[in-house]
């Protein structure tokens, strides 16, 4: 079976999360005009399953987005000196124990953006995040380009990785996150509207799929960091998590607070303008 989970590696090394060249990176990072808000209702529309703090630690009630969501997040406004950091392409049977590993220590939250092709071979690691209070979300099925896709084929894409994460854990994926940030407008408010999902980009990408170097990857999360940010990295790379250590430790020692991607959208200072 380990041969099988390494020989899915490389195709993940050549597109974990890249901006497609026929995508401007600077249209990616940056907040879109216009986006859609809605109310959930109590339950979220169109999925089963528990909601996310049915299971986690900590007893909050946030069956409910308490409040209007946009459709795209890169970041949130805040007064408060928190980030959420996020790990996508997991989980890696390998280097995913030794990151949770690092965060218990240091008791942050995190949240795990996985790919349902990769969840099959490491279930009890999706389960050992929620027991350990993190957060997953949907990073579609088979990592491929949703701006590519016909609607039929994008909604295929996120049921069977929520079929899959809710499987193997109970617990229902509140947002999402596109492969690579390759998302049409239309998309992300067909996903808000049947799936309940808001999209989730990031501000601060250290490109640590090109693999700079552990102390690189840690300069530029760390440079980039600022209150409400959300910061992009990939559990499926060994130099990334060799990074984190220290990341964590300097930003904990700049006074930052992390919190879980559903967390941060509840502190949105501007929801609704």
């Amino acid at each position: 079976m380990k041969a099988a989970i390494l020989s899915l590696l490389p195709l993940f090394f050549l597109s974990a999360c890249q901006v497609p060249s026929s995508i401007s990176r600077s249209a990616v990072a940056m907040p879109l005009p216009g986006e859609l808000k809605v109310a959930l209702p109590p339950l979220i529309v169109g999925l089963e399953g528990p909601t996310w703090d049915v299971v986690r630690p900590g007893g909050e009630n946030l069956s409910a987005w308490s409040k209007p969501v946009n459709d795209t997040y890169t970041r949130v406004t805040t007064s408060r000196k928190v980030v959420a950091i996020t790990f996508d392409d997991g989980p890696h049977p390998e280097n995913t124990p030794r990151l949770l590993d690092m965060l218990k220590e240091r008791k942050i939250r995190a949240t795990f953006y996985v790919v349902g092709n990769m969840v099959k071979y490491s279930p009890e690691l999706l389960r050992r995040m929620i027991a350990e209070g993190h957060e997953i979300g949907n990073h579609t099925v088979t990592h491929g380009n949703l701006a590519r896709m016909s609607d039929e084929a994008l909604r295929a894409e996120l049921r069977a990785a929520h079929d899959q994460i809710v499987a193997e854990t109970g617990v229902t994926p509140r947002s999402m996150r596109p492969p690579g940030g390759a998302i049409k407008k239309s998309q992300k408010e067909l996903m808000l509207r049947e799936f309940g999902y808001p999209t989730i980009l990031w501000s601060v990408d250290p490109e640590d799929w090109k693999r700079p170097g552990p102390a690189v990857v840690t300069s530029r999360l760390v440079n980039g960091a600022s209150p409400g940010g959300i910061l992009l990295v990939h559990d499926l790379h060994k130099p990334t998590v060799d990074a984190m250590p220290s990341t964590f430790d300097q930003l904990l020692a700049q006074g930052y607070e992390f919190v879980t991607v559903t967390e941060l959208i509840e502190l949105d200072e501007k929801v609704g303008e």
